[in-house]
């Protein structure tokens, strides 16, 4: 089934679309207008359309790209109350992606070819592994941070501190460079079912930017946007 309420949990990767309010003090998007939204109804219709046009695309390129991954790609979304307009990539237990976008998201979204590009976006971070490849940086991160402060003649609890913040540090470290390649796949994603990337990525002109902050999470906008236009002059 591919549209699903998702009232559980959920283990969150380090992805959203855009900055959305977490534990490391992120901004939130600034909503647009009421007067330029769509209807509730013309929202959801929005937002299956393009789930039917982009997934099966997604999943080719998951499996020519990605072959022996998992690429049967569930597209759910998240109606926990009080969440911000966002969208973000994990797994299941049997390795399945997830793509979850809350109802904020959906229903903030201007047009079609903005929900195809952020689906496109978050289907290229499977494709692309960057989720095991951060839980592998936070590893390493906490065992350097870890080891140092053991051999500085740290306590057990500044130890733990150390490996929570060496964590932190390490998931971070390559995540402005997953977002641009995220950008890249999912431009080729979304141009490929049929819709405008060009158009969908202006989504980024309405929200915060988040600057090019040290160990931010995400690239500056402008980089965002520079990224989509070059990736689809190279498909032109």
């Amino acid at each position: 089934m591919r549209y699903l309420l998702l009232c559980v949990g959920l283990v969150l990767s380090a992805c959203t679309t855009v900055p959305a309010p977490r534990p490391g003090g992120e901004a939130a998007g600034v909503s647009a207008p009421a007067s330029d939204l769509p209807s509730p109804q013309r929202a959801a219709d929005n937002f299956m359309q393009v789930v039917d046009r982009v997934e099966p695309v997604a999943e080719r390129i998951c499996r020519a790209q990605a072959p022996g991954l998992a690429c049967d790609y569930q597209i759910v979304v998240d109606n926990r109350a009080n969440m911000p307009a966002n969208a973000y990539q994990t797994v299941d237990r049997s390795g399945r992606p997830i793509i979850a976008f809350t109802v904020a998201l959906i229903a903030e979204a201007r047009n079609q070819d903005e929900l195809a590009f952020i689906l496109g976006h978050e289907a290229a971070h499977h494709v692309a592994g960057h989720l095991p490849r951060q839980r592998d940086s936070a590893i390493r991160g906490a065992v350097l941070a870890g080891l140092l402060a053991s051999l500085g003649g740290a306590e057990a609890a500044a130890v733990q501190t150390a490996q929570e913040i060496g964590a932190t540090v390490g998931a971070r470290a390559y995540s402005k460079e997953f977002e641009l390649e995220a950008d890249a796949l999912g431009t080729v994603i979304a141009f490929r079912a049929g819709f405008d990337p060009e158009r969908g990525v202006r989504y980024f002109n309405r929200i915060q930017d988040p600057g090019n902050r040290f160990l931010g999470s995400h690239p500056p906008n402008s980089a965002r946007i520079e990224t989509v236009r070059r990736t689809l002059a190279s498909l032109r």
